[in-house]
């Protein structure tokens, strides 16, 4: 069946290939098909220029498109990582963002923790044994609790 529908649309069967692919990463963005798609798209692209030679049977577009789009892939990869970065690094890691300040202890650190606000949220620490009012900075995080020393 597929075959015979391959007969039938001749060098657009590809071009109908490639934008099944690109339909289907809209419905499910993942941007993957994407490249699979363009790869797709290129092969047809040749496929209307080299249909009627002698050399370009379906295990040609075959081994064409499955390398095409694993370059293709490839390359959008690298092009995506490369542009990935943010300019807000610690968006969705609040604790990793709160290295460097200080605020004041809100319970004093006894046997190596205690308790500090800062904003609207109070945060555990660790750090040395510390009376409670001290002004401390922050210097490390590890999930959810943070290392502190005094000010």
């Amino acid at each position: 069946m597929i075959a015979s529908l391959v007969a039938e649309l001749g060098p657009w069967s590809w071009w109908i290939a490639g934008l099944v692919l690109l339909a289907a990463e809209l419905i499910a963005p993942g941007f993957f098909l994407v490249w699979i798609g363009l790869a797709a798209l290129v092969v047809g692209v040749l496929s209307l220029l080299f249909w009627d030679s002698s050399f370009w049977f379906w295990q040609v577009q075959a081994i064409l498109f499955a390398l095409l789009a694993v370059v293709a892939t490839f390359i959008g990869r690298k092009l995506t990582l490369r542009h990935g970065e943010t300019d807000q690094p610690f968006l969705n890691q609040r604790a990793e963002s709160l290295v460097g300040r200080t605020a004041t202890l809100a319970e004093p650190i006894r046997e190596g923790r205690g308790r500090i606000r800062l904003d609207d949220t109070v945060w555990r620490v660790s750090g040395p044994d510390l009376p409670i009012g001290t002004k401390v900075k922050v210097v490390a995080s590890s999930g959810r609790d943070l290392t502190v020393e005094a000010a």
